[in-house]
């Protein structure tokens, strides 16, 4: 198993705990926005030294003005001078564009690095700060999904440090203290089966994008939440779980429990659950990815069993939600199929928001994307940049 932990506390002069410095690549969007929530929270532990967004403009000008960072970045160089103008009289840098949000990721003086950027767009950055030997908040789950062979490696060649914020990993890690992975049968990683977990095929197939915003249980970012909606989202949390725990992928089952209390479990090998549950409020696991190994108090709610006192379970429907298997099988195969399936689903749900297909018609479309390509076995970090760019183009031409 890979070094994904640190035993280490917050930085002490005196015995007294300074403040960690954060940089949060994605500060605008709902991990980010959430990870500032922890902040102001816990003032008197966190500083944040750097915000990057990629074109929500007008938000990253509030919370720097609001946080005083010593460096903001916008992703979107057309908005560098809105940025820049409104930012003029404080004395914090600004930058733009995507190679400086890789040097922001890698500041030497920064304590943790939160990567909440939605996409393929979080891997560079994510890599910059493991090559410098960063302690990683990592919610771009996208990083593992498309490259993980390289980022296991990279973690362990640089002793960066990373924390799993998604609640799902979070779940895991947490049932994981204190035990040994060679003793763990199955994870099990929780759905909440999403808005359409009731819908029948001939619905799916008339399915609105408005419809599926609608989560029933989690308030989560637009890209995300179609990811649930459609279950690639679990399947790429599979992906994720292989590459964090180092298992394998028959070991990685999802089951579908629809209030979303139990974030996700561990099967022991002498048939022991363990589980971890809380509220549904993703404060919790960004918060102990950045306190870790302390508890502190938390902003969210404790949970009261007298109001959840009936918890199901269900088997995830592989015909109805075929991304879901999809993913399996990247998982199963390797290579560079997960990165295949990644920029094709990140094409289709776009083109999804903006109704331009149908939600069955995406997974017919990753499908036929993924029969398009050539399979690389043992892919080098340009191998997957290409792959990527190749396999938005085919998807990109499916929908015309």
């Amino acid at each position: 198993m890979a070094k994904w932990h640190c035993h280490q506390p917050g930085r002490t002069h005196n015995n007294v705990i300074m403040k960690k410095l954060l940089t949060i690549l994605g500060s605008t969007g709902s991990i980010g926005t959430q990870t500032l929530d922890v902040v102001r929270m816990h003032n008197d532990r966190f500083e944040v030294y750097a915000l990057t967004a990629n074109n929500n403009v007008q938000l990253l000008i509030k919370q720097a003005l609001e946080f005083k960072p010593e460096v903001v970045v916008i992703a979107n160089e057309c908005h560098y001078n809105t940025l820049k103008c409104a930012l003029k009289e404080y004395p914090i840098k600004v930058y733009a564009g995507a190679k400086a949000i890789e040097e922001v990721a890698s500041i030497s003086i920064v304590d943790i690095v939160v990567t909440a950027m939605v996409g393929y767009s979080g891997l560079a950055p994510t890599i910059a700060a493991i090559k410098a030997g960063k302690r990683i908040a990592l919610a771009n789950k996208e990083t593992l999904v498309v490259a993980g062979n390289i980022i296991t490696e990279l973690t362990l060649k640089h002793n960066a440090t990373i924390l799993p914020v998604d609640s799902e990993h979070g779940a895991i890690f947490q049932c994981l203290q204190g035990e040994d992975t060679n003793v763990v049968n199955k994870l099990i990683l929780t759905a909440s089966g999403g808005p359409f977990r009731t819908y029948d095929i001939e619905k799916l197939r008339t399915a609105t994008a408005k419809e599926a915003l609608s989560h029933p249980t989690w308030s989560m970012g637009n890209k995300i939440t179609i990811d649930s909606a459609s279950l690639m989202n679990k399947g790429f949390e599979m992906i994720e779980a292989k590459w964090l725990f180092g298992v394998d992928p028959d070991q990685i089952i999802v089951i579908i429990h629809p209030q979303s209390i139990i974030h996700s479990m561990i099967e022991y090998k002498d048939g022991s659950i363990k589980a971890q549950l809380g509220e549904t409020d993703m404060r919790l696991p960004i918060q102990y990815a950045l306190t870790y190994p302390e508890r502190i108090k938390s902003p969210t709610p404790f949970l009261d069993f007298t109001k959840h006192n009936q918890l199901t379970f269900e088997e995830p429907d592989f015909k109805r939600f075929r991304n879901l298997e999809i993913a399996y099988q990247a998982m199963k195969q390797g290579g560079n199929l997960p990165c295949i399936i990644n920029a094709a689903n990140e094409v289709v749900v776009d083109a999804f928001l903006h109704d331009k297909v149908g939600f069955i018609e995406m997974s017919d479309i990753i499908e036929k994307t993924i029969n398009r390509l050539a399979f690389i076995s043992n892919p080098t970090y340009e191998d997957y940049v290409a792959c990527d760019a190749e396999t938005r183009i085919i998807a990109s031409e499916f929908l015309k």
